[in-house]
């Protein structure tokens, strides 16, 4: 059985726990993690006993190479073709991911199902199966966190200060793309000066000036698995504030690492992070999450914040970024992606956390 076999059969194996026959995935991330399909146009339906899938003509050759399940090629809505499928079958009790599907698709797919037929709202429960992740996603977000660290390093040997924001980002995007990277996998947050104090900062026209914060946030995409990383330099001889908040930060960073392992619920590795933060007086500077998780999408469940009671497990990939952020200084902000491993953790990012002068 293959790996998209297995997780197929995984999520098969729930329906019943949710009282469901059926179950319509219609969110991008679930559709490619279940069937390996990455277009535009795709859903799967998952019963106990099969899996169909559905897409339009643009797609019939892709889909006739590489799906596994029973295809269907629809030219008209996709959710129209899969109600005929469930009535076809007599599958009248239908879960939807209620996190995803919008009020037009719901009405459209609840107006193409007989009386008698209904439908079932369903929490994450692929986004839940996504958490852990298989040794070969795991490869695949390796690959992204090298060519991620390798993209950053050659830009970084040519920065220099009056270039603007987007044109950093730009180079980084570019060195991705030349390194083997499908694309960014989130915009390329690059932040100058006080601009840094936004935690997502869009790079604009800003030039880089003598005696700045530069903050880079960049993450890549290979076969669909991100990866992302932050580090933050300074255009000249930093000043002793500059370095004292740096140091703080790392500390924090190493602190929250250092708490990475199986059993520990999220919200105490927010902690971890948010107690040094606070005993250097910068906890308020600190607005957002310690982490999160990533495969598929960049933002992927479990959160690492408070009070969050998610218990880690091996084989999840998560993101550990502490930062303070001061109006009238920027924000510095250091980010690792971390693999939980069955003995604690795995720092995959490659780069130096060392304080950067150029």
């Amino acid at each position: 059985m293959t790996d998209l076999e297995q997780r197929r059969r995984a999520v098969a194996e729930r329906l019943a726990g949710f009282k469901i026959d059926a179950l319509v995935v219609s969110s991008p991330a679930n559709v490619r993690y279940l069937s390996d399909y990455s277009g535009s146009n795709g859903l799967l339906v998952i019963t106990p006993g099969e899996s169909h899938f559905f897409t339009d003509p643009r797609y019939q050759l892709e889909a006739s190479q590489k799906i596994t399940c029973k295809v269907h090629v629809a030219k008209g809505p996709l959710i129209v073709a899969a109600a005929a499928i469930l009535k076809r079958k007599k599958l009248k009790k239908i879960g939807f991911e209620s996190a995803w599907v919008h009020y037009e698709l719901y009405a459209r797919f609840k107006d193409a199902l007989p009386l008698g037929f209904a439908l079932h709202p369903v929490g994450r429960v692929i986004e839940e199966q996504r958490m852990v992740k298989s040794p070969v996603e795991i490869e695949r977000i390796r690959a992204s966190v090298r060519i991620n660290s390798e993209a950053y390093s050659r830009t970084m040997r040519n920065i220099r200060p009056r270039l603007r924001e987007r044109e950093i980002a730009a180079e980084l995007e570019f060195q991705m793309r030349l390194l083997g990277a499908e694309k960014a996998s989130f915009d390329t947050i690059v932040a100058a000066g006080v601009h840094s104090a936004l935690p997502h900062a869009q790079p604009g026209a800003h030039r880089l000036a003598e005696n700045e914060l530069l903050l880079v946030d960049m993450g890549s995409s290979v076969e669909g698995y991100a990866s992302d990383m932050t580090r933050v330099s300074y255009a000249g001889e930093a000043p002793k504030r500059v370095r004292d908040v740096y140091k703080a930060v790392l500390e924090a960073n190493l602190a929250a690492i250092d708490a990475v392992r199986p059993g520990i619920a999220a919200g105490k590795v927010d902690a971890a992070a948010r107690n040094v933060l606070k005993a250097h007086k910068l906890d308020r500077a600190f607005v957002h999450s310690t982490g999160h998780g990533l495969g598929l999408e960049i933002h992927e469940m479990p959160r690492i914040g408070k009070a969050e009671k998610t218990q880690l497990r091996a084989g999840m990939a998560i993101t550990i970024e502490p930062g303070a952020y001061l109006e009238d200084l920027g924000g510095v902000r250091i980010e690792d992606t971390v693999l939980v491993t069955a003995e604690g953790c795995e720092v995959l990012t490659p780069t130096s956390k060392e304080f950067v002068n150029f």
